[in-house]
């Protein structure tokens, strides 16, 4: 190998499960390096080379800071691990942005992890990871607050008559009820989340919360009151999701949406198999996170 390229790993998988060289001919990676498998003791990492100058330490933590770049690197770090499990295979996906100096490293990652990694691939087998936000963005039934223009005579024409003052009382009254029904619609909100989280979760071998996505990352679509990945076998798929369509209808006048995601490759699940903690930097949550570099 080229001593001025590094490895870049993208999830690791059963020998038997994983493609052949021939399988990957025309799968390209985050730098359009292509793919390869390396194997090791019957389990397999797809990797790609990758320039060092581009992906050593000091280069990943430049290009971690940029967005563009984060944005660029996750969608075709995704597209690879996609393209290996569409087959059916179990995948692990490693975390973004990791890399290794060369297929020694590889191999010693397989050794060390191994017990860690195939207990991981058994309890994923057949399962893939589905994606629910759900966002409050106010009543639909809410009406906007009425209006009325008094008029300066009896035919309705001429200037409109001065408002009264509201009084320190009246203003403090009406913040009161204002605040009320913020209130209790927040409340509202937060119950049906927690209903809809719950008849999912019966649907789940797994689930993991995420924090909620706040600011710019929380876009257009309101208030984020959940957002969680759930675990769910390739065979129940259809039944998940029929449910999130079901359970979206039941709460629509309640002016919460639903937004459902995947199937995707167990990303929220196979993280403390793969690095020790768990895995970010998917579609699910969309909070990329860097991996880690092994000697």
């Amino acid at each position: 190998m080229n001593h001025e390229e590094l490895l870049y790993a993208y999830a690791v998988t059963r020998d038997d499960g994983a493609p052949g060289a021939d399988g990957l001919e025309t799968l390209t990676g985050v730098a359009g390096e292509p793919v390869r498998p390396v194997r090791h003791l019957g389990l397999t990492t797809l990797v790609g080379p990758v320039p060092a100058a581009g992906f050593d330490e000091a280069a990943l933590r430049a290009s971690l800071e940029d967005i563009t770049w984060l944005e660029k690197t996750a969608r075709a770090h995704q597209r690879v691990i996609d393209a290996v499990s569409a087959g059916g295979a179990c995948v692990l996906p490693l975390r973004l942005a990791t890399v290794y100096r060369d297929e020694t490293g590889v191999r010693r990652m397989l050794a060390d992890r191994h017990a860690q990694l195939g207990a991981a691939l058994d309890r994923l087998d057949g399962c893939v990871e589905w994606g629910v936000k759900i966002h409050a963005i106010g009543s639909a039934a809410q009406a906007p607050a009425a209006t009325a223009t008094a008029t300066g005579s009896r035919s309705g024409t001429g200037p409109p008559a001065p408002r009264a003052a509201m009084s320190g009382r009246d203003y403090l009254r009406s913040r009161s009820a204002a605040r009320h029904a913020d209130e209790e619609e927040a409340r509202r909100e937060d119950e049906a989340a927690r209903g809809i989280h719950a008849a999912l979760t019966a649907l789940a071998e797994q689930t993991r919360i995420y924090p909620p996505r706040q600011g710019p990352l929380a876009g257009p679509s309101g208030r984020n009151v959940l957002n969680a990945a759930y675990l769910v076998r390739r065979e129940s798929g259809g039944r998940f999701t029929s449910a999130v369509a079901g359970l979206a209808d039941q709460v629509s006048e309640d002016g919460v949406r639903l937004e459902l995601t995947g199937p995707w490759a167990p990303y929220s699940f196979a993280g403390q198999a793969t690095t020790g903690q768990p895995t970010t930097g998917h579609p699910t949550t969309g909070q990329p996170t860097a991996g880690e570099e092994v000697p």
